[in-house]
């Protein structure tokens, strides 16, 4: 795995460099079967009850909200539309963050609802439906937290990330060490946070319609809380 991109991840490079000057192999590395799970079962009965609690420490959400709050379009401003994909009754986003259109696409319509942060939301399975239910070009920001790690159909969900983002629009994935291990995809569960961000980073590449993804550790206290990591990409801006 830590060789597929003719870099050895095992010599220890930071995670800001991972995705520096990586030689992708031609095609997509992954094999069908890295994107099964232990427990096959229908996603939608496993999230069917609510679940009203945070995947990762405050320390961690506490280091995402401050990235948010340097990379996100200034609160109210006019015309902008962030999408936070698989999302629950929070996202994390700074202290009263508003925009015009803040949309959560997720599993559970009972979390949805209570997210204080969104004007609109609508329930999707993307492992049984990966297209995105929004028109061409209708996105400036797409956060994802968490929750990359339980994507069966990444490549078309990518791509169809790049077709909602505005040029030059930007994706930001977001995750930790932590998950629901049976839901998450075999090749997440069998490897450690630098392939992780290589992983991610691959999806954007092949993906295509992005600009090289770059990576950023933001974990706030190495050893003693959660680790945070972020892969993000901008769409292609139009020729």
């Amino acid at each position: 795995m830590t060789n597929f991109v003719g870099i050895s991840i095992s010599s220890g490079p930071s995670v800001d460099q991972i995705l520096k000057n990586v030689e992708w192999p031609e095609k997509f590395p992954f094999k069908e079967e890295d994107f099964q799970r232990y427990d096959e079962s229908s996603d939608s009965t496993f999230y069917e009850a609510p679940r009203f609690v945070t995947h990762i420490d405050d320390p961690a959400i506490a280091a995402l909200t401050k990235y948010y709050s340097k990379v996100f379009p200034p609160s109210n401003t006019p015309g902008v539309s962030i999408l936070d994909m698989c999302s629950s009754w929070v996202s994390h986003f700074p202290s009263g963050y508003k925009q015009e259109r803040v949309v959560g696409l997720g599993m559970n319509e009972e979390e949805l609802k209570r997210n204080p942060v969104l004007t609109e939301y609508a329930v999707q399975d993307l492992n049984v439906n990966p297209k995105l239910p929004f028109e061409d070009n209708s996105f400036d920001v797409i956060t994802n937290v968490v929750s990359v790690d339980y994507l069966t159909k990444p490549l078309d969900i990518f791509k169809e990330m790049s077709r909602i983002l505005k040029p030059g629009g930007l994706a930001i994935m977001s995750f930790s060490n932590r998950c629901f291990w049976t839901k998450a995809i075999s090749i997440w569960t069998s490897t450690g946070d630098a392939d992780h961000v290589m992983i991610v980073g691959s999806y954007f590449h092949y993906a295509g319609g992005f600009e090289p993804p770059q990576a950023v550790d933001i974990s706030p206290n190495p050893g003693r809380s959660d680790p945070m990591y972020v892969v993000y990409s901008r769409k292609l801006s139009a020729a």
